[in-house]
């Protein structure tokens, strides 16, 4: 329900009393599971980071687990899974912007995402150019500050797979 909050009300609208009304249940049953706006919150940022390591760690069991696999990983799940995750992660990012204690565990997640991609050679280019341009499209299209069509969409996630899967001449 606090995602849903988010996702279509913004992440001001997210008050304890927001989702007690959403789940239909009483404000205090909201504050016996989470006690705070700001565990909510956390809860909230435990969950979608336990569902994209999973998906992340299938990806690569299949691909491998060098930096290009990551970083593919990544853009698959990033521009070419389910819009309503990335629309997850968007309202997440949103809900943190007003509970900077948890900005920590988006960092760290980040410094995961950029391990290894400032020193690779050869490829490296390639693929800091993916990354990044995969989340400045997420960035974008969740934060409605660019209206991308479906196929838009999935053209950009082509490029992008395309991208990678080329060899690099740096």
């Amino acid at each position: 329900m606090a995602e849903a909050i988010v996702s279509e009300q913004g992440a001001a609208a997210l008050t304890i009393d927001a989702v007690a009304k959403a789940a239909g249940i009483s404000k205090g049953g909201v504050q016996s599971c989470f006690g705070t706006k700001e565990a909510m919150i956390s809860a909230m940022l435990d969950r979608w980071l336990q569902d994209y390591a999973a998906k992340f760690d299938q990806l690569l069991k299949a691909q491998g687990d060098d930096l290009a696999a990551r970083i593919g990983a990544h853009v698959s799940l990033s521009l070419g899974g389910d819009s309503a995750g990335t629309e997850r992660a968007a309202a997440l990012v949103a809900a943190l912007v007003q509970s900077p204690e948890q900005l920590e565990a988006v960092r760290a997640w980040y410094e995961e995402r950029f391990a290894g991609l400032f020193a690779a050679k050869g490829s490296g280019r390639t693929l800091r150019v993916a990354l990044l341009a995969t989340e400045g499209a997420v960035f974008l299209r969740h934060f409605g500050l660019a209206a991308l069509s479906e196929r838009e969409w999935n053209t950009l996630h082509d490029d992008v797979a395309a991208l990678l899967s080329k060899p690099s001449t740096d």
